[in-house]
């Protein structure tokens, strides 16, 4: 997926006046120009365990915790965010140091690690839960992600339109402990080797210049 998502940017900024390099959106607004030490963005992109690892490979992302938000019930279970009765989705909060990594670069990430045009399914998980939703956490972020959905719906970059939902960051609530560095401490199980393992290894080549010292290979 991302290698033809990166194809077809291209095209968009060869004929496009606004110009630029790896999805970044020179005309975007940023988020983040007057924090003075570290932020949180909150990604849903479906099975919070297959994009934990790829966001903690990034330098400037300090903490990436696994959870659910944009439901109703109080302190929800893993099981209970299962049934999509909650209204949660599984999502990430990911706090990150503005002074190394924008907002922007964090949502480049964000398209190109999942499909935003799948309405309420990643792969075989299907359901609410696993819905495509950025969280925004103040307008100036509700505006970037707004103004980028408009962008990358205009320039055809994939066949079928967005349906990501941007929804108000209201509550976030941290899944089990066994949820949190997943892929880290289950590396050899049988859903990490052929789901997750491929996806970072992708990852870790179109964003190589964008990882941590240590995530390098």
């Amino acid at each position: 997926m991302i290698k033809s998502f990166l194809l077809s940017v291209i095209v968009l900024f060869s004929l496009s006046s606004a110009q630029a390099g790896n999805l970044k959106l020179k005309n975007t607004k940023s988020a983040d120009s007057t924090a003075p030490h570290t932020l949180v963005a909150t990604f849903g992109t479906g099975c919070f365990w297959c994009t934990e690892a790829i966001f903690e490979e990034l330098e400037g992302v300090v903490k990436v915790t696994a959870g659910y938000s944009g439901g109703h019930t109080v302190n929800p279970t893993y099981k209970e965010v299962c049934t999509g009765t909650t209204g949660h989705a599984e999502c990430l909060n990911i706090e990150y140091d503005p002074t190394k990594i924008s907002f922007d670069e964090l949502l480049e990430v964000f398209w190109q690690t999942h499909d935003p045009t799948s309405l309420n399914k990643q792969g075989n998980d299907t359901g609410t839960q696993y819905r495509s939703v950025i969280f925004y956490h103040n307008h100036k972020q509700k505006e970037i992600v707004e103004d980028y959905i408009k962008k990358l719906n205009k320039s055809g970059a994939w066949k079928k339109p967005i349906v990501t939902s941007v929804e108000p960051f209201v509550k976030f609530y941290p899944a089990e402990a066994y949820h949190q560095d997943y892929y880290l401490n289950n590396g050899k199980q049988p859903y990490c080797h052929f789901v997750i393992r491929p996806k970072v290894e992708e990852f870790e080549k179109v964003f190589s210049d964008k990882l941590k010292k240590n995530a390098k290979k």
